[in-house]
């Protein structure tokens, strides 16, 4: 099932549902009343009445009346009431990491390759500190400053490095405290294309201070206009290929393949001791490779960069 809200003309935003690949519904010819009338409302009422909306369709497909979303303005498909982005794949930390160096601290570099050639493994300080290995990681982040698919991003006045990582993100529709991995799963409602935008340069100074990212981050973050539901994609979180593209131009193709933690440990982590709300949103933390620090490809103003995980869908953006 696939879930957007689009607006009409000068008419209310209003969700749309899409089953099986097929047409797109208005929610409300579908929905009883109590089913509610957002996005996160309706993934819940998925996950409380499995197939219900499917039946819906084909109970009433000849008198529906189709919504052409093409011809709709796609927007936002949820306000995130939380955001955390936790950093779930080991060689995107060990590759940034690199990164890092090569770019801010290069006369490291020869030490560092030597290490790795005679080793043939990565070089200790590049890798996730020891508490990585214990519990998932994540950081707090700007949940309002959210934007979606077509919109600009403009980059923040202090920064001349501006980075993209491509990201799973994942919403919940049901409460969690203390979860068990199982109940985090259970909970989570749909999966969309997160970009989290990064101010390298900032980035580096903000984390050796010994807190944590603050202006690096919580300027932008950008998530695609159409939400799929959890059912469709679960069976295949390790599968999905993604691509990003600058400018049209294929920068980097990669796969979901090779979380340390899934992302139900992950969120059933974030809930211990911690009540955790429908609406909340997590990301997955960068798929290897797949941001400019990894593969050398920042963005610069009037940059267009497209990010794609399939079965999930596109985000594109501008850059302002």
């Amino acid at each position: 099932m696939k879930l957007s809200l689009v607006k009409n003309g000068d008419a209310e935003p209003f969700p749309v549902i899409s089953v099986n690949g097929e047409s797109w519904y208005r929610s409300c010819d579908l929905l009883p009343e109590p089913a509610g009338k957002t996005v996160i409302e309706i993934l819940a009422y998925e996950k409380a009445n499995p197939g219900k909306l499917a039946q819906a369709i084909a109970a009433k497909a000849g008198s529906l009346d189709r919504v052409d979303i093409s011809q709709s303005v796609g927007m936002m498909p949820f306000q995130p009431k939380a955001y955390r982005d936790f950093m779930l794949y080991e060689k995107h930390c060990i590759d940034a990491s690199r990164g890092f160096v090569k770019k801010y601290l290069p006369r490291l570099m020869p030490v560092i390759g030597v290490y790795e050639k005679l080793s043939g493994k990565p070089f200790p300080k590049l890798k996730p500190k020891k508490r990585w290995y214990k519990h998932p990681i994540y950081y707090l982040g700007n949940h309002l400053n959210f934007v979606t698919d077509k919109d600009p991003v403009t980059i923040p006045s202090y920064t001349r490095e501006l980075d993209y990582e491509l990201e799973l993100g994942v919403v919940i529709c049901a409460p969690l405290k203390n979860a068990s991995p199982a109940e985090a799963e259970k909970a989570m409602g749909g999966f969309v294309v997160f970009n989290d935008f990064s101010a390298r340069d900032v980035q580096m100074d903000e984390m050796a201070s010994g807190f944590g990212p603050m202006k690096a981050k919580n300027f932008a973050n950008a998530i695609s206009n159409i939400v799929v539901s959890a059912d469709e994609i679960l069976p295949v979180i390790d599968q999905l290929q993604v691509s990003v593209h600058i400018n049209n131009e294929k920068i980097a193709t990669a796969n979901t393949a090779g979380m340390h933690y899934s992302l139900a440990e992950a969120i059933a982590y974030a809930s211990w001791e911690e009540q955790l709300h429908p609406g909340e949103f997590f990301g997955s933390g960068t798929v290897p490779g797949c941001s400019g620090m990894e593969n050398g490809s920042l963005l610069t103003r009037n940059d267009s960069i497209r990010l794609e995980i399939k079965g999930v869908g596109i985000l594109e953006n501008s850059v302002v």
